[in-house]
Formats: C-alpha cells, sequence, structure tokens
C-alpha cells in the first residue's frame, strides 16, 4: 500500500512542478517587464493587450492573478496611428476608377449608409470619377429650402447629439459626457480681432465670451453620418473675423466613441470659426474624424489640415480683420462655407439673449436649412 502511494504521489509531484513552471516563468517575465521604460513596456503590452481583448472566454484571464494588467481600451484606441490612416484614406479617395467599376463601388456605399442620391444634383454615378468626387457631392438647388422665420438653422445634415446653454465653463459632447470650453475654443481672441469689449480678468471664461447683459451662451452639437451631405453652411448672417486651427488625433467622433472617451472633441483636429452676429458672440468648429482629416473651408485658401507633423496641443490663428481690409467675412443665412472628406461634428457656441429657444430634441435628425432655434 506505501508502495503504491509512492508510486502516485511521484507523477502527481511531477505534474505539480510542470504546472508552476509556466507560472515561475510568467512571474519572472513580468518582473523584467517593470524594470522597462514606460515606452518599452507598452509596445510588449500590446501585443498581449490586444489578444486580451479578442480572445473569447476571457482566455487570457490568468495572466491577471500574476500581475500583468491590460492597457485599458481607451488608451489602446488613442495608440491608433489615426493620422497616417486617414492620410492615407484621403490619397485612396483621390484615385480615378475605372468607369465600369464606379456604379458597383458607389452603390454598395449608398446601401451601406443609406444615401439619398435623389436629392444629388447629378444621380449619374458614373460622373463621379472618384470617392472623393462622390462625398463632395452636391445638392439639386431646392433639395434644401433655408427656414427664413428662425435667427439659427443647421449648417448641416446630421443627428442632434446635444444642446442648451452653455453651464460652469462646460459643454456636453453627449448625454453626461462633458469637454471644458476653454480646452475646445483655445485662449480668448484679441478684443481687437472680435470688436468686443475688454473683459474682466476675474470673470470665468464662459462669462468674458458673452458681451451684453443678460445674454447667455447656447451649444448645440450635430454629428454628420458617413452618409449624410457632407458640406456646411453658415447657420445664420453673421461675420467671421477669426479663425483658429488644432491640429489634434483623428479619433471617431461616433455618438457611442464619444460617451468612451473625454473630452474626444479636444483631443480631436478641429477649426474654431469665431465672429460675432447681431446678438454678440458667435463660433462655428469643424471637428475632424477618422478618415475626415481634410476640412476644408472655403474662403480659406491658406488652411491645410491633418499635416503630417505638429505639436500636441499647439493652435495656429488667423485673423480675417488685419488679413481683410478690418471688415472680417461677412456670411449670409444659408450661404456656402465649407466641407469634410467623409462625415464628422459640426459645434455651434453662441451668444444670445435669454429668451432664445431651441426647436429640437436630443437624437433627432435634422437637415440643412431646418430650424435650429430663435427668439
Amino acid at each position: 500500500a506505501m508502495c503504491q502511494s509512492n508510486t502516485l504521489q511521484g507523477p502527481d509531484l511531477h505534474t505539480g512542478k510542470w504546472l508552476q513552471f509556466p507560472q515561475l516563468a510568467l512571474r519572472r517575465r513580468l518582473g523584467q517587464l517593470s524594470c522597462m521604460s514606460r515606452p518599452a513596456l507598452k509596445l510588449r503590452s500590446w501585443p498581449l493587450t490586444i489578444l486580451y481583448y479578442l480572445l473569447p472566454f476571457g482566455a487570457l484571464k490568468p495572466l491577471t492573478r500574476v500581475g500583468w494588467r491590460p492597457v485599458s481600451r481607451v488608451a489602446l484606441y488613442k495608440s491608433v496611428p489615426t493620422r497616417l490612416l486617414s492620410r492615407a484614406w484621403g490619397r485612396l479617395n483621390q484615385v480615378e476608377l475605372p468607369t465600369w467599376l464606379r456604379k458597383p463601388v458607389y452603390s454598395l456605399y449608398i446601401w451601406t449608409f443609406g444615401v439619398n442620391m435623389k436629392e444629388a444634383a447629378v444621380e449619374d454615378l458614373h460622373h463621379y470619377r472618384n470617392l472623393s468626387e462622390f462625398f463632395r457631392r452636391k445638392l439639386k438647388p431646392q433639395a434644401r429650402p433655408v427656414c427664413c422665420l428662425h435667427s439659427v438653422i443647421s449648417p448641416s445634415d446630421g443627428k442632434i447629439l446635444n444642446f442648451g446653454q452653455v453651464k460652469n465653463c462646460e459643454v456636453e459632447q453627449v448625454k453626461g459626457v462633458t469637454y471644458s470650453l476653454e480646452s475646445f475654443l483655445g485662449p480668448r481672441i484679441s478684443t481687437e480681432d472680435l470688436h468686443f469689449s475688454e473683459a474682466s480678468p476675474g470673470n470665468s471664461f464662459q462669462q468674458q465670451l458673452v458681451t451684453k447683459e443678460g445674454n447667455e451662451l447656447y451649444h448645440c452639437v450635430i454629428y454628420l453620418a458617413p452618409g449624410d451631405y457632407h458640406c456646411f453652411h453658415s447657420p445664420t448672417d453673421w461675420r467671421v473675423s477669426h479663425r483658429r486651427h488644432f491640429p489634434g488625433s483623428l479619433m471617431s467622433v461616433n455618438p457611442g466613441v464619444a460617451r468612451w472617451i473625454k473630452e474626444l472633441f479636444c483631443h480631436n483636429e478641429r477649426v474654431v470659426l469665431t465672429g460675432d452676429w447681431k446678438h454678440g458672440f458667435f463660433s462655428l468648429t469643424a471637428v475632424g474624424a477618422t478618415n475626415v482629416g481634410s476640412i476644408r473651408i472655403y474662403f480659406d485658401q491658406d488652411l491645410h489640415t491633418n499635416s503630417p507633423c505638429y505639436s500636441k496641443g499647439s493652435y495656429n490663428d488667423f485673423s480675417f480683420v488685419s488679413n481683410n481690409n478690418k471688415e472680417g467675412i461677412s456670411m449670409r443665412k444659408g450661404e456656402h462655407l465649407g466641407e469634410f472628406n467623409l462625415g464628422s461634428t459640426i459645434v455651434l457656441i453662441f451668444e444670445a439673449p435669454k429668451d432664445f429657444k431651441f426647436h429640437l430634441k436630443a437624437g433627432q435628425k435634422i437637415r440643412f436649412g431646418e430650424a435650429l432655434g430663435s427668439l
């Protein structure tokens, strides 16, 4: 019996050693990783992290029991070279398609994203030489009548993500997720450009933007899906005094991602146009996104977006007052203003009297020319 017991214990112990060996080796390897520099550690952790999130049934979960922690999904997503991918996509968009290939390619896109080609100025798919021309297609003149009864109209087709008064110097990108107003717009522009009176140094950034007593600051966020009309227009009669270009990331601005990444709009590349309308401060910001590195403003030939090199947190200013005979750029409601390459987001931030009312519901679809709000 004793011999039988020893015979059984021998293989069990042998097996136990073999089971412990991978864990010991893994602990030793993780100890080596902990001594690495942060960049080297990230480089080594990424392959495991990708497998951790992709493999089913928590296949790599045992690794967490021996001290390894996966990189967060947000950090992993932020590490994707979206600017490089967007430039590559832009190059691909410029490639002229053979005539026989145009209809099947564009038809697939139309079916996927629900594009209404009956509104297009040119319905014949063979007319569009490349994807870029198709994305930037023009509409028939009467496809988007401009509402004359309301003071502010939608500058584009899209979906209303959020709207309302700006509170505590923060703006909601989607329900419950906010970003800093100053981080988004950048430091206050000189009063010479905006023709505004000098603000008191003690005032908050939000208070500095409000130029008339009794007014409030309002915001509206419009998401353009890939199937939407990609041009944007002037939402009211106003004067554009200044352009600020923030080079940055080009992460997706899909509402799901916007809920996931805090201050997403402050990380992404964007073009901020600021000026004034009859009630005071007015701004329109075009936010870039993955595959939408190209933001074009029709009257600004000096603007070049998605350049290969940029400094994080930097921005470039251009004054239309000092470079345009002290007048700025006058825009009429509904006038063509610019375009995206695929789909993205427009953010309006403006000053208006307290009785300004939005005629919207969060999540509703809206088309260019329809009313946003009025007094």
